[in-house]
């Protein structure tokens, strides 16, 4: 008995799996992504535009670590410092390689809500350690930091707290009418905060709900208080960052560095304020003293904590929203993966480790992100190089930005909303595909410019949600007998004929945001699968059925998929049937699966298709218009199969 125990003790113990050197490593590699790319690093392909893409970006880094820093309610100089080390940190742990993170317009506007609000009532907490002697500031603009900074930390905790709960796949209930809805709105809200800034105005902090109106109406009411000479400093400085902008943009093909305006603007801007001595003079408003160096890191106010629990939440999800669409469209464009939870662990930690360096919230900025795209970035290599100019400025040009006018600051930020607020012509494509897509995008945007991002955000995420609930019941899908009755009619029509690579997929459910990418997932499996046996269907009853939204689980989409191909040419029939409803993001895949089809070389036809999925998809698409794609029936689709077919055989029989 004792021998038998013992048996099977070691038995159980040798199915334990025993963590090897193999399996460390390859969980340092799937969290610390650098591992992964930086040893393959290509220098001779690669350094020279990752150091091109690094000095324009860090151009960016400044100016708009400066402007975002004034619009979170602290120092300047706290811009620079969120420019420098959230982009080291997502460097070694996030996935997107042409992502830049730093300062972002969002997550500062609901940050300065909490600095707004606290700084004053809990000046008496703060204070009771003078806090002069850091970096030469008062004790006002330290508390300011603290506040910034409490935001950040309990921020980057949340997102930490999400990625540990693999909650990161929940990203599926955002979908891109809302996150579309939501940056247009929050970025409207970021121009609205600058206007005073722009009308050399002083204006007392407006926010809450309906802030947005009242700050419109208290400008009117005190319109005789606006400067001329800001008003006409910041038309000059948009007229002039929105022409050369254009230029680079329309000429960005014939020459490989673009115009640094940005910074040719704050150059020209503190030189003239400087000569003209605008801030005595004029009363112009300049950014001040900016002090040298890094102060030696500290923690947050953690006693403010439990008061800034609401924007912490919303830089959070805000903030990674923002981010994770960025992070996927350059996965998308480049042929790259990004693996959402890890992206929650890249930016939970950049907010968690930058709040010790006196940094407000960051994010990933869609100007920035564009702006490595269009200069040819590589790799993360370019971030890097683009905080060693940060640190440049920090050590020894930042305090010559003194004279710098705070209205100039503001029209940068203003004119670096705009790939945000062109969103507005999103609206078009959405009534041209999905009118519920449209009111939910209308309401979303309204929910955010009255009331906050956050509340935009779940407002849309709970509409969306709800109105694809209420439809389902409500969805009729194809039955088998139907389609069994439907083979036997293909096969009688052919006469009999076998057609070789044929498959048809019937899509028995709506194509929605829940299920969008696991139709996907489970069409790109089955074509991997069928080229990978390289063997022909024996005949037209061999049907694979894909029955959509057995459950609300999302697919992942994410793993690259190779392209294998047989020598005859793979057709796949779609059967859309039992496609009774969609929105926007089901079509945008269904129409991104059919361009990925046509460049593994498989040829798709779609068949039952309603007059309003067509208008939908030619609308999302540039399909193939050379050939026929949608059939009304799935005999007329295999009948133009078999007729191309017979048609390259003639062409192979002429030709010989």
């Amino acid at each position: 008995m004792t021998g038998a125990k013992r048996n099977k003790k070691s038995v159980l113990w040798n199915k334990m799996h025993i963590p090897h050197c193999e399996d460390f490593k390859q969980w340092c590699i799937r969290r610390l992504p650098i591992l992964e790319w930086a040893p393959h690093y290509n220098l001779k392909e690669n350094l020279l535009p990752d150091t091109v893409s690094g000095i324009m970006l860090a151009i960016q880094q400044v100016t708009q670590g400066l402007a975002f820093a004034i619009l979170s309610s602290v120092h300047p100089v706290f811009g620079l410092y969120g420019s420098l080390f959230p982009a080291i940190i997502y460097a070694i742990f996030g996935m997107g390689r042409h992502v830049a993170t730093g300062t972002f317009a969002l997550t500062s506007l609901i940050s300065a809500n909490a600095v707004e609000r606290l700084v004053l009532s809990s000046s008496q907490n703060l204070t009771t350690q003078s806090n002069t002697s850091v970096l030469g500031l008062s004790d006002f603009e330290m508390q300011r930091i603290g506040i910034a900074a409490a935001v950040s930390f309990l921020g980057g905790l949340i997102q930490v707290a999400i990625f540990v709960l693999q909650l990161g796949s929940a990203t599926f209930l955002l979908t891109e009418p809302v996150i579309s809805a939501m940056t247009t709105g929050a970025a409207t809200h970021v121009m609205t905060s600058q206007v005073k800034c722009l009308l050399g105005m002083k204006m007392p902090y407006i926010s809450g709900p309906f802030g947005f109106f009242y700050i419109y109406v208290y400008v009117f009411e005190n319109i005789k208080s606006v400067r001329l000479e800001a008003l006409l400093l910041s038309l000059l400085s948009i007229v002039v960052l929105v022409l050369v902008k254009e230029l680079n943009e329309q000429f960005k093909r014939k020459i490989k560095v673009v115009l640094p305006v940005d910074l040719i603007l704050i150059i020209a801007a503190s030189f003239a304020c400087y000569c003209t001595d605008m801030e005595n003079t004029y009363g112009l408003e300049v950014v001040g003293h900016i002090p040298k160096g890094i102060p030696p890191p500290k923690a947050p106010s953690m006693n403010v904590l439990s008061a800034v629990i609401t924007e912490a939440l919303g830089v959070a999800l805000v903030g990674y929203v923002a981010s994770l669409a960025l992070a996927q469209g350059s996965a998308k464009k480049f042929k790259y993966s990004v693996d959402d939870n890890q992206e929650l662990l890249a930016h939970g930690l950049s907010n968690v480790i930058s709040s010790f360096f006196f940094c407000i919230p960051s994010a990933a900025a869609m100007g920035r992100t564009a702006g490595l795209y269009s200069t040819g970035a590589k790799t993360q290599v370019a971030c890097l190089i683009s905080c060693i100019f940060v640190l440049m400025v920090i050590y020894a040009i930042g305090p010559l930005l003194y004279w710098l006018p705070m209205c100039v600051l503001a029209s940068i930020i203003v004119v670096g909303l705009k790939g945000m607020l062109i969103q507005f012509r999103d609206l078009k494509k959405y009534w041209n595909v999905d009118k519920i897509d449209w009111g939910i995008w209308v309401s979303t945007y309204v929910f955010t410019i009255c009331f906050a991002a956050n509340v935009g955000l779940l407002f849309g995420v709970v509409c969306t949600t709800a109105i694809v609930i209420g439809r389902f019941p409500k969805a009729k899908t194809l039955s088998i007998k139907n389609m069994k009755e439907m083979e036997f009619k293909v096969k009688t029509e052919m006469n009999g004929e076998n057609l070789q690579q044929v498959k048809i997929i019937s899509i028995n459910n709506p194509l929605v945001f829940l299920n969008a990418k696991k139709f996907y997932t489970d069409l790109m499996n089955i074509i991997q699968k069928e080229n990978a046996s390289n063997q022909p269907l024996d005949d037209i009853s061999k049907t694979e059925q894909n029955i959509l939204l057995n459950s609300l689980s999302n697919g992942n989409c994410n793993e690259d998929i190779s392209q294998p191909c047989s020598n005859e040419k793979c057709n796949i029939i779609l059967d859309c049937s039992g496609l009774t409803f969609f929105d926007y993001s089901g079509v945008s895949m269904l129409v991104e699966a059919y361009i990925d089809c046509i460049s593994r070389s498989v040829d798709v036809s779609l068949t039952h298709c309603t007059a309003s999925l067509i208008k939908a998809m030619k609308y999302c698409g540039n399909l193939d218009s050379e050939k026929p794609i949608f059939f009304e029936s799935v005999s007329a689709a295999i009948g133009n199969i078999h007729s191309n077919k017979n048609l390259s055989k003639l062409n192979d029989q002429s030709e010989v």
